[in-house]
């Protein structure tokens, strides 16, 4: 293993521990010296990597936000080109699924006292997944339907914010409201798509 390798490694052992704890104790409650404990380490070793605890945070928040992008990646993969509804309704259902994912370090992400943490890590998942949206799915549909939405990344960006926001705070409203609500900001067309090819 080379010494790049072993300190990626390290780094990582380190984020692993950091995750562990926050899901058991939470964010404020744990330490760096929990978290070189846990990692198996002394302090000194883990301010190698770490300039301080939330660096390590900021790593986890950068996890959570590549598993969301891959969860997008993959709804992408397995949606069925020209059916919108469809696409629309199951990207609703991942969206929720992520949103709503009940581990305790998310749970604690939202607490007043983690306000900023949450902020970036909704500014994070806006702009990555505002990136996505704009960059290939939007190229993609724009082939088969009259596209108007004309800055794409931004009124993404703003869109997935406020469902994040308006899912958070109205959990129970139906899935079809969503839906809905996506169409509209974004003026789809949920008619039959004809393939241009």
């Amino acid at each position: 293993m080379s010494k790049a390798e072993a300190a990626g490694a390290r780094r990582e052992q380190i984020v692993r521990a950091a995750r562990e704890l926050y899901e058991e104790r939470g964010i404020d409650r744990t330490s760096v010296t929990d978290i070189a404990r846990r990692a198996g380490m002394t302090r000194s070793l883990f301010y190698h990597y770490f300039t301080h605890k939330d660096d390590v945070t900021t790593a986890i928040l950068d996890a959570y936000v590549q598993g969301f992008v891959e969860a997008v990646r993959q709804w992408d993969e397995k949606r069925v080109r020209g059916d919108v509804a469809g696409s629309l309704a199951s990207c609703v259902a991942m969206l929720r699924l992520h949103l709503f994912d009940r581990d305790s370090f998310r749970t604690d992400l939202r607490k007043s006292q983690n306000a900023q943490l949450y902020q970036r890590f909704s500014q994070q998942v806006a702009s990555t997944l505002a990136t996505f949206f704009s960059t290939v799915v939007v190229p993609e549909y724009a082939r088969y339907h009259h596209v108007e939405v004309r800055h794409p990344y931004e009124e993404f960006y703003l869109l997935i914010i406020g469902l994040m926001s308006y899912m958070r705070t109205h959990p129970e409203a139906p899935d079809d409201l969503v839906s809905d609500l996506i169409a509209d900001t974004l003026h789809l067309d949920l008619g039959p798509t004809h393939t241009a090819d």
